[in-house]
């Protein structure tokens, strides 16, 4: 008995001591990946591999990157370089946050700012069709934006991002050029007239959105690494300010979002981590804002602790939790945010600031989706919800709900044009993520149910430039953009494309179309 449990135990010993030892992640890191992505993980040639950077890329999607690479880029493979358990252990590593939050200064940006040295700006647009109704469409597939025209549908442009394009493209508010946003902090800007890029600087370590302010003179990016606001030039991409986003209480936050408040002149900053909205000031004429005491407002007589004015100046919106994926009122004189629970949203008053009102909106709703028209002389707007198969419809002029459509699954972008009398309803999740839904404005009755591609994750419609085209993504690899008369809901052409997302029409959303999310 003691000679068998003394033979297995050697047996066990020496098989552990002949299996291969399982590779220290970190070290195959530095010899594989740091080249190209940073020793710090933080991007080089490459993109940052980082938790908030991979996004939803999670285990079994990193591992098959890893293994086979990523076709028409310079993602080698490593399936025949790599045991198949430490291509698993070194996707796990990135899986793993920093340990320390790294600092991007002011002069970190700069450094990483590059103009494009044969970019000669054009007097007048390089194609012929009307520059106005030009469509961006982003293709994450390959990280590439097609640039199509609206009235032929030919794609004029196809022009390499950053990887892994983030939040919407804004426009300068002519519709020439356009800003375009990366997980990983580098926003790039392009010419639309010359169908050329003009440059690009990495503004954070991981972003979430930027926005354009009234004048077209800055650009704001939401950072979560480090927790920053940065302010670029628009001109030359040149830091304005690195503003540190930190609590009245003293907490650091992240930001969720940034978004511009044209009729305010001012950004307006959705906080992650403490109960506050911010108010970053674009005009230079702003303030003061007063965060301390006041002991007097009369004329000349101002005595006070902690004001700011001017330009960037910073106003604070105290709220009971955090707020975001905000919708603006047309006026933006209200916000709806939603609370962390994603159970109701909560109306801020930008004019006094202050909370007044609350709606039960269960389901966590997609308010940064949400969309407004008229309605039998009333301004309503609605929302899709993530994690329920409704749109709430709801009255802002008194701000209760009017009704709730229910439909084939929880959805995630609503879009309509002013001169069409229908909103455009994607599904996106579960079993039904291939059907489009198109509702009666005035009824909120589902009127046309479309299924362009059985299967298939049907998805975010945008319009032209007069709203008598519909544009509809197959959100799929071997996908595609369906352009659709937007009256008789007829397929008119189909563009092959590779996962394509958002699509943005200049002319609507220079100007703040009816119908489209800003």
């Amino acid at each position: 008995m003691i000679l068998r449990t003394v033979s297995s135990s050697l047996l066990a010993a020496l098989a552990l001591a002949s299996a291969p030892a399982l590779a220290d992640p970190a070290a195959l890191y530095s010899e594989h990946c740091a080249s190209c992505h940073g020793e710090n993980r933080l991007g080089g040639t490459g993109p940052a591999l980082i938790p908030e950077t991979l996004g939803r890329m999670r285990g079994p999607a990193v591992e098959d990157v890893i293994a086979h690479g990523r076709p028409a880029t310079q993602m080698p493979a490593f399936a025949e370089t790599l045991r198949a358990e430490d291509i698993a252990a070194l996707a796990a590593h990135l899986g793993e946050p920093l340990a320390e939050v790294p600092e991007w200064t002011e002069a970190d940006i700069d450094g990483t700012r590059e103009m494009v040295a044969d970019y000669t700006p054009a007097a007048a647009p390089v194609f012929s069709g009307d520059p106005m109704n030009i469509t961006l469409v982003v293709e994450t597939g390959d990280h590439h934006v097609s640039v199509l025209d609206g009235d032929t549908f030919d794609v004029l442009d196809r022009f390499a991002t950053p990887f892994a394009v983030h939040g919407g493209p804004k426009f300068s508010p002519d519709g020439r050029y356009v800003f375009i946003m990366s997980r990983d902090g580098w926003v790039q800007k392009y010419d639309i007239w010359s169908l050329h890029e003009v440059g690009r600087v990495r503004a954070g370590l991981n972003s979430r959105n930027i926005a354009m302010s009234h004048d077209g003179k800055w650009l704001a990016v939401a950072n979560y690494l480090p927790m920053t606001l940065t302010i670029l030039s628009t001109e030359d991409l040149s830091v304005a300010k690195v503003i540190d986003v930190i609590g009245r209480d003293g907490t650091a936050s992240r930001v969720s979002a940034v978004y511009q408040a044209p009729e305010r002149k001012s950004f307006v900053l959705a906080l992650k981590d403490t109960p506050e909205i911010w108010e970053v000031a674009t005009d230079p004429d702003a303030g003061p804002y007063h965060e301390g005491f006041v002991h007097s407002f009369e004329a000349g007589m101002e005595e006070s602790l902690a004001a700011e004015q001017g330009l960037f100046a910073r106003r604070r919106i105290m709220v009971d939790e955090p707020l975001d994926d905000f919708f603006f009122t047309p006026d933006y004189a209200n916000l709806i945010g939603a609370s962390r629970a994603g159970d109701k949203g909560v109306v801020v008053n930008l004019i006094v600031g202050r909370p007044i009102a609350e709606l039960p909106l269960p389901g966590m709703p997609h308010l940064g989706s949400g969309i407004s028209w008229m309605r039998g002389g009333h301004r309503v707007m609605a929302t899709p919800h993530l994690k329920e198969g409704v749109l709430s419809v709801i009255d802002i002029d008194d701000w209760t709900i009017l009704t709730t459509i229910e439909t084939e699954g929880p959805g995630f972008f609503l879009r309509s044009h002013e001169n069409s009398p229908y909103v455009w309803a994607d599904v996106f999740f579960g079993p039904n993520k291939d059907a489009m839904q198109i509702i009666d404005k005035e009824t909120l009755e589902i009127v046309k149910t479309l299924n362009p591609a059985p299967g298939k994750t049907v998805a975010h419609t945008e319009f032209t430039r007069d709203g008598s085209h519909a544009l509809v993504s197959i959100w799929e690899d071997d996908g595609a953009v369906i352009v659709y008369d937007a009256k008789t809901f007829e397929e008119v052409k189909r563009l092959p494309m590779r996962k394509p997302s958002g699509k943005y029409n200049v002319w609507n959303k220079i100007t703040f179309s009816d119908g489209t999310s800003h």
